[in-house]
């Protein structure tokens, strides 16, 4: 189920043709990182919580060559821009914005002692962006992957996780969870994979069911998270985790909550009211998707998709519409569940639905 595309291969060809047309020479490595879906499991990681996503079978691939000075030159199939910067532990976030997730890499490897230099990159990605596909995570997962297989050295694959991670917050400017980083290096094909935030364990859950697919449908809704509405949303909850006295709202319980706040109407209440449940949903899920109770699983999307909602406030109409067409479903046999997925504010949903 998430085993990489069969048009890879294609992909491949194309971006070996347009890396000898960009730079007049060819390519000696390559590198890919899958996108990924979460099924359950929203806003929590920041919170230290649980989240539960797996890989998708959409990629972020890069051609590349060694150059023989300190200069990396990015260029995109995807922007018409091209990025030129040094390779050096002074590097700093510059222009074209969309080639800070390769420089916070390239600076986190340098940083970890790997022996980067210069090269030339071609960046192509059949991730679609802004549609909560963590399209980011998969070009920064690719990069670190890509400048393993330009210095021979090998980073572990937790720390390539928390490297990308650190990137996207200094370099994008984005204060994003563990998740994507995390499943787009660590993602197993036919599995997801439930993630503690805190201690970053992990464990595969099953979702190799043939009576199963999973179906994710874009909105079209385009979001861009670094706006202002997803660090809103991380400042509300921790102040809720300081209003409770906990260090995060994982180590909070409903009782604490409704002993802190008189007032269940108030912002910081149910944001952390959706955490709080939002985290037993995502374990219940696990334990119903390793019983192939697909029935259960998809009830505790459909009590998600609500809390998100009303409680986060993250969803859009579109999104919510997607939600009551697949719900309309449920009585026929046709799908289990459904949800949005990502940050929100537009993007996609997923649903669990019979093959």
């Amino acid at each position: 189920m998430t085993a990489p595309s069969p048009g890879i291969h294609d992909q491949l060809e194309r971006a070996v043709a347009s890396f000898r047309k960009m730079f007049g020479r060819e390519p000696t490595c390559a590198a890919a990182a899958p996108g990924r879906v979460n099924l359950i499991g929203e806003h929590t990681d920041y919170n230290d919580g649980f989240v539960l996503p797996m890989a998708i079978e959409r990629q972020t691939l890069i051609v590349a060559a060694p150059r023989a000075d300190q200069e990396a030159h990015l260029v995109s199939t995807g922007v018409d821009s091209r990025a030129v910067f040094p390779v050096s532990p002074d590097l700093q976030p510059g222009q074209p914005a969309w080639a800070n997730y390769v420089r916070g890499v390239v600076h986190g490897c340098l940083t970890r002692g790997l022996s980067v230099s210069g090269f030339d990159a071609l960046i192509d990605s059949t991730v679609p962006t802004g549609a909560g596909l963590s399209s980011s995570a998969a070009l920064e997962v690719a990069a670190a992957t890509l400048i393993e297989a330009l210095t021979g050295q090998r980073l572990d694959p937790v720390d390539k996780a928390l490297l990308c991670q650190q990137a996207e917050h200094t370099f994008a400017g984005m204060p994003c969870g563990i998740m994507d980083q995390f499943i787009s290096a660590l993602g197993q094909a036919g599995q997801a994979l439930l993630i503690d935030c805190r201690s970053h364990q992990t464990r595969a859950v099953p979702m190799d069911d043939p009576a199963l697919a999973v179906l994710i449908v874009d909105s079209k809704v385009k979001h861009e998270l670094t706006g202002g509405e997803y660090a809103q949303r991380r400042a509300q909850c921790e102040a809720a985790a300081r209003a409770l006295e906990v260090s995060a709202l994982r180590d909070a319980t409903l009782e604490q909550l409704a002993q802190a706040y008189a007032d269940e109407d108030q912002v910081e209440y149910r944001r952390a009211r959706h955490v709080i449940r939002e985290n037993q949903r995502t374990l219940d899920f696990a334990d119903a998707a390793a019983a192939r109770d697909w029935a259960k699983a998809g009830q505790l999307m459909f009590e998600s998709h609500a809390s998100l909602r009303d409680d986060f406030e993250v969803s859009c109409p579109e999104l919510d519409l997607l939600v009551e067409l697949a719900a309309a479903r449920v009585d026929r046999g046709q799908v289990w569940g459904s949800r949005m997925t990502g940050g929100g504010f537009g993007g996609c949903t997923v649903s669990l639905v019979r093959a």
